[in-house]
């Protein structure tokens, strides 16, 4: 008895090795360190917080500011009265940096589908690196302190962060094919967390000279990372006379590796031409409109479901060292170094979970067990002891939970979206797709970053976490019934192995 396509599954990383060049290689580290060094200069301006934090306000433990400058000088520089009101701004500043972030992922979408991605992703981190610099370096090194100039700052820097992710998965996506898709995706994805980890590291080496410098030292990468990636990043397979996705003449074997995760699986597998669209190799595939690509299966549950899981994610991506600091009194450069473990956690977590998507070659039972565990590890995070091996553990099984589900949803879920049935020959409608995604996603973390300093200051840290396990469980609820879909698929073909054998 002949199996259905659907079940003739093929060794996840059979495609993948046997068609992996150096351009691959090559493609893979640069975009994954473009994207870490945009994460790393968002990174610096959570771990240095509670020094800002002082700097703005006046109080006898200040010590960025220098020793001889008189009281009345760097007095009349404050911003706020005390810590409580500069705390708040902060969140504002994070909410601000969001808000713009996911409108630029939107039209960043768009405009990649449209533009050069390398140019778009190039242009993004060198301006974006500017506008670091003189956030927090300038305007120290000047002493000019104004709200207003923060908030315009921030947002013009969110918008030029937005052209990092949509660009560098849709770069992704041209190069890499289903076959192993979810480990490939799962590790590469890892930037975010690398970029935190580096950020962390590169500010803590220089805040004892001062929070500017933690600035200045992770834009200056930055800005060197986009250099390269201009001279170096090659955003598809045509661009040295390789065969783009799907367009391999190996037989239905390689068919099958290329063929999208998000695909209708009732559909006639026998019939090879996946695509309600003619293939035409002569023609320039024409980008996706914006409405069409919502309307695309699967695209408005998973925003949906990543904008809650996102706001958890980033909430501890903002407020992790300044929750460390503030609630057990520890130093912040010793907090700032303790808060990797969870993106360490993040890291192995996207990791696994994509090779287990892989072999099932379903995603969303996958992220619904990981989440289910997650609401348990936020309760026991909650309640961790002042004891910092004990606190490590905790978050990196926490990150392992929850970064691991972000990093899938954000990337190889993003990529089998974009890689539709209904947009196969148009692989334009990557970069929309992800924009779409992560620019929800975005929208819904930047409304959380002003709820958790709201809730913190009123409330306290435990209904804080409280907040992240409602957003969790709301995460569960809106995949549930692509959960169930696939759960039944997933049956479903069990029951044709046992009656083939």
């Amino acid at each position: 008895m002949a199996l259905p396509g659907s079940l003739r599954r093929q060794p996840a990383g059979r495609g993948l090795v046997s068609h992996c060049t150096h351009h691959h290689i090559v493609v893979f580290l640069l975009t994954f360190f473009s994207y870490s060094l945009l994460h790393a200069s968002r990174k610096t301006f959570s771990n240095v917080k509670v020094s800002i934090s002082r700097q703005w306000t006046p109080s006898c433990l200040n010590t960025t500011a220098p020793e001889l400058r008189p009281y009345e000088l760097w007095s009349s520089n404050h911003l706020f009265p005390n810590a409580e009101e500069a705390t708040l701004f902060l969140g504002t500043l994070d909410t601000v940096f969001l808000f713009s972030y996911a409108v630029g992922l939107f039209v960043s979408g768009i405009v990649g589908d449209r533009l050069n991605l390398r140019w778009v992703l190039s242009f993004g981190m060198c301006s974006s690196a500017l506008v670091v610099f003189f956030f927090g370096t300038l305007t120290e090194w000047l002493h000019f302190y104004n709200k207003w100039f923060y908030c315009c700052l921030w947002v013009v820097n969110g918008l030029l962060q937005s052209t990092g992710w949509p660009c560098v998965v849709a770069v992704m996506g041209n190069w890499f094919g289903k076959a192993g898709r979810g480990f490939v995706f799962g590790l590469w994805s890892a930037c975010a967390s690398v970029g935190n980890i580096l950020g962390a590291f590169l500010a803590s080496c220089v805040l004892k000279y001062g929070y500017e410098y933690a600035f200045l030292v992770t834009a200056s990468v930055q800005f060197a990372g986009g250099v390269i990636v201009f001279f170096g990043l090659l955003t598809s397979p045509k661009e040295v006379g390789l065969p783009e996705l799907g367009a391999d003449e190996d037989g239905s074997v390689e068919e099958d590796a290329n063929r999208p995760l998000m695909s209708n699986d009732d559909a006639d597998d026998d019939d090879r031409n996946y695509s309600i669209q003619a293939t035409d190799t002569d023609s320039q595939p024409k980008a996706i409109g914006f409405f069409q690509a919502c309307c695309l299966p699967g695209v408005v549950l998973y925003s949906l479901a990543y904008a809650c899981l996102k706001l958890v994610n980033y909430s501890f991506f903002f407020w992790l060292p300044f929750y460390l600091s503030n609630n057990f009194g520890w130093k912040e450069a010793e907090a700032d170094q303790l808060s990797i473990w969870y993106d360490v956690g993040g890291i192995i977590g996207g990791t696994i979970q994509g090779l287990i998507s892989d072999v099932l070659q379903k995603r969303a039972p996958v992220l619904a067990i990981s989440l289910l565990f997650a609401v348990g590890s936020l309760f026991g995070y909650s309640r961790s002891p002042n004891s910092k091996p004990i606190n490590a553990v905790i978050m990196a099984i926490t990150g392992f939970f929850i970064g691991g589900p972000s990093n899938m949803i954000s990337s190889a879920i993003s990529a089998d979206l974009g890689r539709q049935d209904l947009v196969k020959g148009s692989s334009e409608a990557l970069a929309t797709v992800t924009g779409i995604v992560d620019g929800t996603g975005s929208i819904g973390a930047a409304v959380g970053q002003y709820l958790v300093s709201l809730i913190q200051e009123n409330l306290g840290w435990m209904w804080v976490f409280y907040f992240f396990i409602l957003m969790t469980s709301s995460t569960i609820l809106f995949i549930s019934p692509l959960i169930v879909r696939e759960m039944r698929l997933l049956l479903h073909e069990r029951r044709l192995r046992v009656l083939a054998e």
